[in-house]
């Protein structure tokens, strides 16, 4: 048979995950309404609506809701537990990115239509209305530096910027985001009239910062601290695996009670000269088991390149686990990996524990060059029955993962359920040979692989 019934656990986890979406959907949808109502009804019922109040006023709009979804960004990627089992990591950080271009053009309209008011107000020049609104409210000087670091933010996050950057400066650059929401706080409490006349307004605002705040702290400082220290783990060996891969063990105390399941990864921070200043998501590819655990890294960057060189002993922070691309998230007895490089990682994780479970395993692994690693681990896996794709496109002939070659190889396709880990392009082929085999989008789990790892 191709299907198989879902345990209980895993029907109740997915039904959470359901209703966590929607859930959080929701809250985000009711705390832009309560922006809306804390503006409409703290705005004075006798103004007089002329063109320069009315474009005041959707400027003080625009700044309160600008000011939210600041506080939405930061909290769908404070590693908020019950956000991440809700929704992903993947999803919150495409959730993140996507409110980052609403903020940057609520941020800009709030900037313009402010100077817009005084100008028709004052019927001066635009650079006079600017000169008017930066020394009519207060603490304008240190709102000015946070808006101009949300400007750099956007500007470095857009598309062609962020491919040339490197990810370290990127990341440094968002570490900036946190003094910009500090710098920006002041103001809005000080200069915004919805806030100043208004102390219902003002401590519900307070209270929103604060509660973001709490959970940075909380969970991307204060718990990994406590983590680092219970477990104190520490680079074991570094292996190369040939294939530009490299394996790092790690080992410390109480493992196993990391909770990290077969396909998640965590972030990774080492110890050393030019690593420490930036964390990194590697997935497993052994699970804790006698105090130590393996991730296997590509050289898909700066950092990743240099991981071969990590020196034994050297001190590891981890946060994590994260990620629902586990042996939860399929329904069939039949199951179908796809590795390319680097994601041979998770994929022998989640072979091993899809094996376990007495599931129907085929796996295709797609190597360019050399021999591909982890091969003889895999081997070992039976009954896994193991197609492995070595060349590249130009000295086989042909792309072995489109539509025709992979049908071949995996008789019965459509009958499975698919795993896709590997670089982006490789996963965009997959996609469309899957789709030309008649596999189903809901059939079909993806980790793909970037400049991050």
């Amino acid at each position: 048979m191709a299907s198989m019934t879902a345990p209980a656990p895993v029907r109740r986890q997915r039904a959470f995950a359901r209703s966590g979406r929607l859930l959080l959907r929701a809250l985000l949808v009711a705390g832009i309404i309560g922006v809306l109502a804390a503006w409409w009804f703290a705005t004075p019922s006798s103004l007089t609506f002329t063109p320069a109040s009315t474009a005041t006023s959707l400027g003080e709009l625009s700044g309160m809701a600008g000011a939210f979804l600041v506080c939405a960004q930061v909290l769908l990627i404070a590693r908020v537990p019950w956000f991440e089992r809700a929704v992903g990591m993947d999803r919150l950080v495409s959730w993140h990115r996507t409110l980052g271009s609403t903020v940057l053009f609520l941020i800009l309209s709030h900037v313009l239509l402010m100077v817009l008011g005084v100008q028709l107000l004052t019927s001066g020049t635009p650079w006079g209305a600017t000169a008017a609104v930066l020394t009519s409210y207060p603490d304008m000087l240190t709102a000015l530096i946070g808006t101009l670091l949300f400007l750099v933010l956007g500007i470095s996050s857009a598309r062609i910027p962020r491919g040339k950057i490197s990810y370290e400066t990127w990341y440094w650059l968002h570490v900036t985001a946190y003094v910009a929401i500090f710098l920006t706080f002041f103001h809005e409490l000080s200069a915004g009239v919805h806030f100043v006349n208004n102390p219902l307004n003002r401590a519900a605002w307070i209270v929103l910062y604060l509660a973001t705040a709490s959970a940075v702290l909380t969970w991307r400082f204060i718990l990994p601290a406590a983590a680092a220290w219970k477990h104190r783990m520490v680079v074991s060996h570094v292996v190369d695996e040939g294939n530009g891969l490299s394996s790092i063990w790690l080992a410390g105390p109480h493992l196993d009670e990391l909770g990290v399941r077969a396909g998640q990864f965590m972030m990774f921070r080492f110890m050393s000269v030019g690593h420490m200043l930036t964390a990194h998501p590697f997935s497993l590819s052994r699970l804790p088991a006698d105090g130590l655990m393996r991730i296997t890294v590509g050289a898909l960057g700066d950092h990743s390149s240099r991981m071969r060189h990590l020196k034994p002993g050297t001190a590891v922070l981890a946060e994590g686990p994260f990620g629902h691309f586990t042996p939860d998230a399929s329904r069939r007895r039949k199951v179908l990996l796809i590795a390319g490089g680097a994601g041979i990682g998770p994929m022998r994780v989640l072979a091993e524990s899809l094996v376990a479970e007495g599931r129907n395993v085929v796996m295709v692994y797609r190597s360019s060059r050399e021999r591909p690693a982890l091969e003889r681990e895999l081997r070992a896996l039976r009954p896994l029955v193991l197609h492995t794709v070595v060349g590249s496109r130009a000295e086989l002939g042909h792309d072995p993962l489109a539509a025709r070659p992979l049908g071949r190889l995996v008789r019965d396709i459509s009958e499975r359920e698919v795993y896709v880990c590997g670089p982006l392009g490789m996963a965009h082929t997959v996609d469309e040979s899957l789709s030309r085999l008649g596999v189903s989008k809901r059939m079909i789990h993806r980790e793909i692989l970037s400049m991050g790892h």
